[in-house]
């Protein structure tokens, strides 16, 4: 009769243990590596027939489709940048080519205004040498066209010690805020008191003043044909000194000079002197005016653009 082998579960209490007993755990997760929800939907889909490719096989082929959509609109990019190069060197070069006509015609013009200018002067000095010569040599004292010495008086107009920048508008009008500083406005008044006073020969600065002068304010600088002044301001006046000098103060341009200096610092001198020397006017311009008989051609041409007294 043959024996059964001894049951080991019950043989003894000192069995030996399975190797593994202490990771149930991870066996457990080896021997059901598939969550049972993912594997009853797997399962279900299998049964209904369902076929489909995996999600990372479809990311894969969007991201092919992706770079050959984006490669091909590069490339049409590129196409066209090359079909459109051709006309676009041509437009750039019918821009050079009319740039450089435009500053030839520039050229052109700025030669004949320097030829009209000879003339113009050319004419001045035939008109000096005619027989006429002591109304011609009045007239070019008065009109600025040569050197004038003689007794006059000298005045000095300065900001005051404090002035500010700004503060634009005359005097007389609501906007105006003062600042110390002596403004067109004030030169003017005070020339035209000069002239007034019988001055016959007015500088500023060294800026010899015509019946065609101008006095006008860019920001804080005062122009005198437009050409900037800088304080203090020297104005020469060719006259009987101490008359002329008399006949200004008493003049109302004279009063309002003094009330620039009490009321708004501005700092004023005026003395008499034995001899002044004023220079050339910078130019001479005529627009209409022409000699008796017609030397200066026809039609009284414009030959400058002149403005209008201060």
């Amino acid at each position: 009769m043959s024996q059964q082998p001894p049951d080991r579960s019950t043989a003894s209490p000192y069995a030996r243990p399975r190797p593994d007993a202490s990771m149930s755990l991870l066996t457990n997760v080896m021997d059901h590596s598939l969550d049972d929800g993912y594997a009853e939907a797997a399962a279900r889909r299998s049964a209904a027939g369902e076929r489909g490719l995996p999600r990372t096989l479809q990311a894969k082929l969007a991201l092919a489709a992706g770079l050959v959509l984006a490669a091909g609109i590069v490339t049409i990019g590129a196409v066209q940048a090359r079909i459109s190069a051709p006309t676009l060197a041509k437009e750039r070069q019918e821009l050079v080519n009319r740039i450089e006509t435009e500053t030839s015609d520039v050229d052109a013009l700025e030669e004949s205004v320097d030829a009209l200018r000879d003339e113009v002067g050319e004419m001045q000095r035939k008109a000096l040498d005619e027989p006429s010569r002591e109304k011609s040599e009045v007239v070019a004292l008065l009109a600025g066209a040569t050197e004038v010495t003689g007794r006059g008086v000298k005045l000095v107009i300065n900001d005051a010690k404090q002035a500010d920048q700004g503060g634009g508008g005359p005097r007389e009008s609501t906007g105006f805020s003062d600042t110390g500083r002596v403004r067109d406005r004030d030169m003017q008044r005070v020339v035209n008191g000069l002239w007034e006073s019988g001055a016959e020969a007015i500088a500023i600065n060294g800026q010899r003043l015509t019946s065609l002068s101008a006095i006008r304010a860019a920001g804080d600088a005062i122009l005198v044909d437009n050409k900037p002044l800088v304080p203090p301001y020297t104005v020469l006046a060719v006259g009987d000194g101490e008359r002329l000098s008399t006949a200004f103060q008493d003049s109302a341009d004279g009063q309002y000079l003094h009330v620039l200096r009490e009321n708004y610092g501005i700092r004023a001198s005026i003395s008499a002197q034995d001899e002044v020397r004023l220079p050339v006017a910078p130019s001479l311009i005529v627009r209409t005016a022409e000699p008796i008989g017609g030397a200066a051609g026809k039609g009284g041409s414009d030959t400058g653009k002149g403005t209008g007294t201060s």
